[in-house]
C-alpha cells in the first residue's frame, strides 16, 4: 500500500484492521474476545467482513488522500 501521508495511527489501525480480516477469513475468532462473544451466524460474520473491509477502504482513502480536510481557500 502507498501512503501519500506518514500517520502512524492510520499505519497501526490499517495493520490492526487487516489482522482483523485475516482471521475473520480464516474463521478464528480474535484471541482477546470469550467464546461467548464468537459469531456464529452467518450473517453476522458476512456483515462484520463488509464492515472491515469498508473500514480498510476508508483508511486507504485517508492515506492517500494528499489533501485536508476541510478544504483550505489559498
Amino acid at each position: 500500500m502507498t501512503m501519500g501521508k506518514e500517520d502512524p495511527f492510520l499505519r497501526e489501525l490499517d495493520a490492526e484492521v487487516e489482522a482483523d480480516i485475516e482471521l475473520n477469513a480464516a474463521g478464528t475468532p480474535p484471541a482477546d474476545e470469550p467464546s461467548s462473544e464468537w459469531l456464529l451466524d452467518p450473517y453476522e460474520v458476512q456483515a462484520e467482513a463488509a464492515d472491515l473491509n469498508s473500514l480498510h477502504s476508508a483508511i486507504e482513502a485517508l492515506e492517500t488522500d494528499s489533501g485536508s480536510y476541510p478544504p483550505v481557500d489559498d
